[in-house]
């Protein structure tokens, strides 16, 4: 798995995250990516790492979920 990096990000649906750093859950050890909505109320998420990185496959796009934009 690739390293997820601190940036911003943009989700194939089209809005802008910035991820604010990985951390591990607590009990099964698995990474975590810990991330902000740009937009809206700017909620801070968490999401696995694998899932962040995976391809996602939809009737009109076939790609990853999220695409590294900026620091």
């Amino acid at each position: 798995m690739e390293t997820i990096k601190a940036g911003v990000y943009r989700h194939f649906k089209g809005n802008l995250y910035r991820v604010l750093f990985t951390a591990h859950h607590s009990e099964t050890g698995e990474e975590m990516v810990v991330y902000q909505a740009l937009y809206g109320e700017k909620g801070c998420w968490v999401r696995p790492a694998a899932m962040w990185q995976e391809v996602v496959k939809r009737e009109n796009y076939t790609g990853p979920r999220f695409t590294w934009v900026e620091p």
